[in-house]
Formats: C-alpha cells, sequence, structure tokens
C-alpha cells in the first residue's frame, strides 16, 4: 500500500458534520492516516525574498491507497470535492 496527501483547496466550505461522516468513512475503511485543517504562517528561505505563503491550502489528509486510482476513488465524499472544489492528490515517496 502507498500513502497520499489529500490537499484541500480552499473556496468551499462544508459542515463539520459532512467531514466527521468522511472521514469515519476513511477510517472504517482502514485507510485514515490522519489529516488537519492549515492556519496562517509564512514562507521562509536562506537567501532572498522568500515567496508569498499559498493561501488557497486550507487542509490535507494523509491516506493509504493500493495506487493513484484507489486515492481517487477515496474523494468519494470528500466535502470539498463534492463541492466541486479541488483536491490535489500526491503520493508520498518511501525511503
Amino acid at each position: 500500500m502507498n500513502e497520499y496527501l489529500l490537499l484541500m483547496h480552499g473556496g468551499t466550505s462544508a459542515e463539520p458534520e459532512a467531514w466527521a461522516v468522511y472521514i469515519a468513512g476513511l477510517r472504517s475503511a482502514g485507510c485514515f492516516l490522519g489529516g488537519s485543517s492549515i492556519g496562517g504562517g509564512i514562507c521562509v528561505t536562506r537567501s532572498g525574498p522568500p515567496p508569498d505563503l499559498t493561501r488557497h491550502l486550507v487542509g490535507y489528509l494523509k491516506i493509504r491507497a493500493a495506487d493513484l486510482a484507489e486515492a481517487t476513488a477515496l474523494l468519494a465524499g470528500n466535502p470539498v470535492y463534492d463541492a466541486g472544489g479541488t483536491v490535489e492528490i500526491r503520493e508520498l515517496p518511501r525511503d
């Protein structure tokens, strides 16, 4: 099994109950590994001016799936995705 991050982009709002139902489904399927909303912050660099903070990222979930197709299928019920928003799926490389 591979691990993936689901990066939620802003622009849609969802009721906490919708998130609870979605996460409960991921848990019962045995693929939920964690997640959180993302608050404010800063970008830093050792040289030159830092880039602007990516403000459209509002949260993430870490999941386990066999492949990218299965990770994509796990978006069913995701409140951001269901509302027409964007969810970026990124595979976490194995060490």
